[in-house]
């Protein structure tokens, strides 16, 4: 096993593997199994690899012992972050301090997450995407490629706001499509597809999907125009 460089009380579970030039801060505990790529920095007070607990009031069903984290090369997870057990972070990922990618995630190559996000359970989150600072992405979401969420973004998945058992059949995260963009502190209502390149403007409510390449404003949100061609995610340098 690669020795990592390792601060002062320093919690590593069995089995843990390391790959080359590891360093990791202080207070930082990696549970069992969890597999550390190359040139991986992990900042103080970080907790990789924990499994989910369940409240009795739950009604997300009961999880047997999940498969371990993995962690690319290149990252770097920030202070206080929490990355659950059957997560997957892939190369070059930067996810900054107080951040939580909850379990059975994926995230892309090259992909930011911001200070203080929130990434809850089986969602999928593709490459060089930008989720900024205290953006919330609900559970059962899937985010494509070069994806932008502007900070305090609200995502949810719950149109029956845990009333009625119907909905227990009927929760589905949001999808956005490449290049989509969510403006600051908007809202996106459950079940909603944002598709290639579509862009929704600061505060807004999305109540329906939004069309390839257009931008829609306001609350109810509806289409203002098309989306500049000089900000068309084809015209950019990539």
């Amino acid at each position: 096993m690669n020795q990592p460089k390792i601060g002062q009380n320093v919690i590593i579970e069995d089995n843990v593997k390391f790959g080359k030039n590891v360093v990791v801060g202080h207070n930082v505990i990696i549970y069992a199994g969890t597999v550390i790529g190359n040139n991986v920095v992990i900042q103080d007070n970080a907790v990789i690899g924990k499994q989910p607990t369940r409240a009795k009031a739950s009604i997300l069903p009961s999880t047997n012992h999940l498969p371990s984290a993995k962690i690319g090369s290149e990252v770097t997870i920030g202070t206080s972050t929490i990355i659950y057990a059957n997560c997957e972070i892939a190369d070059n990922v930067f996810v900054a301090d107080l951040a939580t990618v909850r379990e059975r995630v994926k995230i892309g190559e090259y992909t930011i997450i911001g200070r203080g996000v929130a990434v809850e359970n089986d969602c999928t989150v593709g490459k060089r995407c930008k989720l900024e600072t205290n953006c919330y992405i609900t559970a059962y979401s899937e985010l494509e490629d070069y994806v932008f969420v502007a900070p305090c973004v609200v995502t949810t998945n719950d149109n029956y706001m845990a009333r009625s058992k119907e909905r227990f059949e009927k929760f589905k995260g949001v999808t956005v499509k490449t290049g989509g963009r969510i403006g600051a502190n908007s809202t996106i209502l459950p079940g909603k597809v944002i598709e290639k390149d579509g862009t929704v403007a600061a505060a807004s409510v999305v109540s329906k999907d939004v069309e390839s390449e257009s931008l829609v404003v306001g609350s109810p949100a509806k289409k203002l125009r098309n989306v500049p061609e000089d900000q068309l995610l084809r015209n950019q340098e990539r």
